[in-house]
């Protein structure tokens, strides 16, 4: 095979079906997107789980037939292709969940799937991608010949004779299809290795030696000097005509990639000068991503200055008050991107997370309340809202919050879960119902000991009142 399988730790298998069983339950209520962010989520953590994959798909063609819409072009362009196979597997996989019929969904899911090497996933995709091509209005034969040879890689040979014989109906002049068809057939009838009988590349290799080096993915390691060379090359294609936004675009890409300020900086003046002539706002909103990428970097590395310096007062002051105006710069990046998308979610979540770091809890509570409509932010949204309803006062709405994505959430011990029921136990004691803030502590304690200040907490609420 020309990679190797990647096997999946019996743990993450376990994780991720807590994520499948919550998909399962929301979408048998009718609950379709939020079932496909939860399907999703698992299939994070075990990407080559056939069950889940079918189980999304089904729940994707119900919300089809229920009237559901693919996703617009401003939610297609945040699932552009990355340097990761797995995420580049799972974007396709979210696009075809709200597509189910799109044939090229099928290819990238299928393509990034082997090159990841998830390949019972590919031998879950690959008889569905056949079969809706062959009954496409207009048949692909160039997909069938992706089929054949991922096929061919993986040594399934009678999959990969069904596929070149799918392509030669549309082709039947094509001599090298027809050779290559005899040779696949060759390999069919030499080399069976049973896999028909029902075998799965899960099962086969859950036993061989050495199986952690093929955990590792690949890396995409690049020297400063082809990056250089890359800069000068993207440089001298964007000359030849600075209207082009692909040409632009690409050049950006060039000089973002060496993540130094003289490049980022350079960055930024060809954003700025782009939009100042096209008054085109994703240039606009780009400059900023890249102006909150340096405060970043400054704020890691003044936090970094100051736990090496812990009772330096003056360098504290500075690095709270760079804090506050890096927040406040981002608050209003992300409030004037809203302002041009005024219904994406994923927006009004970044613009609350801001108003709460900032102490502006009135305002974070009704943005906290919108981003829950997002699957994606749903659970984040729904802390937040929590902690943000507590800090403004309303200790009720708090609890209640907090209670309902404590009852939805399906992990328990994880950082989610430890940080929900942690500031429930906090609402329950600013309430004075201290018997159930001692209980969402011990929770917690029992989850991890150490965790922020649960242990004082604990033992002072059961410390008898003199």
């Amino acid at each position: 095979m020309a990679k190797a399988y990647t096997h999946i730790p019996p743990e993450d298998q376990e994780k991720a079906k807590r994520f499948f069983q919550q998909g399962r339950t929301v979408g048998e209520t009718g609950q379709y997107e939020y079932a496909i962010e939860m399907y999703l989520q698992g299939l994070s953590i075990d990407p080559d789980a056939v069950d889940a994959h079918q189980a999304l798909r089904e729940i994707a063609l119900r919300r089809k037939a229920a009237g559901g819409r693919p996703l617009g072009i401003m939610e297609r362009m945040k699932l552009r292709a990355t340097r990761d196979d797995k995420q580049n597997m799972l974007n396709a996989e979210k696009l075809l969940a709200y597509d189910p019929g799109n044939t090229d969904y099928m290819v990238q899911l299928l393509q990034n799937a082997y090159r990841a090497g998830f390949y019972d996933t590919v031998l879950w995709i690959g008889p569905i991608l056949l079969r809706a091509n062959a009954e496409s209005k207009s048949p692909d034969v160039n997909k069938y010949i992706i089929l054949k040879d991922i096929y061919k890689d993986l040594e399934r040979w009678k999959l990969a004779v069904e596929a070149c014989q799918y392509a030669l109906r549309l082709q039947p002049d094509n001599m090298e299809l027809h050779s290559e068809l005899k040779n696949l057939s060759a390999n069919e009838t030499m080399f069976d290795k049973g896999y028909a009988q029902g075998g799965n590349f899960r099962t086969t290799m859950a036993d061989r030696e050495k199986q952690e080096e093929n955990i590792q993915k690949q890396k995409d390691v690049v020297g400063v000097d082809l990056m250089l060379r890359a800069i000068e090359e993207a440089e001298a294609d964007y000359k030849t005509d600075p209207t082009d936004g692909v040409r632009l675009n690409k050049l950006v890409d060039a000089l973002l990639r060496l993540e130094d300020i003289e490049h980022e900086n350079r960055a930024i003046e060809l954003l700025e000068e782009a939009y100042a002539r096209t008054k085109h706002f994703p240039y606009r909103q780009r400059s900023g991503r890249v102006k909150m990428r340096q405060l970043a970097r400054m704020e890691r590395s003044m936090r970094a200055e100051l736990e090496n310096n812990p009772k330096d007062e003056a360098l504290r002051r500075d690095y709270e008050a760079f804090v506050r105006e890096k927040l406040e710069f981002e608050l209003r990046e992300y409030q004037l991107a809203l302002q041009h998308y005024p219904t994406d979610p994923e927006l009004k979540f970044e613009v609350a997370e801001r108003l709460f770091a900032l102490g502006r809890f009135d305002e974070a509570i009704p943005m906290y309340q919108q981003a829950r409509s997002d699957p994606k932010h749903r659970v984040d949204a729904s802390i937040g809202l929590g902690r943000a309803f507590l800090e403004a006062g309303f200790v009720d709405e708090a609890i209640e919050t907090l209670e309902g994505v404590i009852q939805e959430y399906p992990i328990k011990g994880d950082e989610r879960s430890k940080l929900m029921h942690y500031w429930q136990g906090r609402a329950y004691e600013a309430k004075g119902n201290m018997e159930n803030a001692v209980k969402r502590y011990s929770q917690v304690a029992q989850w991890e000991f150490t965790y922020q200040d649960v242990q004082q907490r604990i033992k002072r609420l059961r410390a008898p009142v003199r």
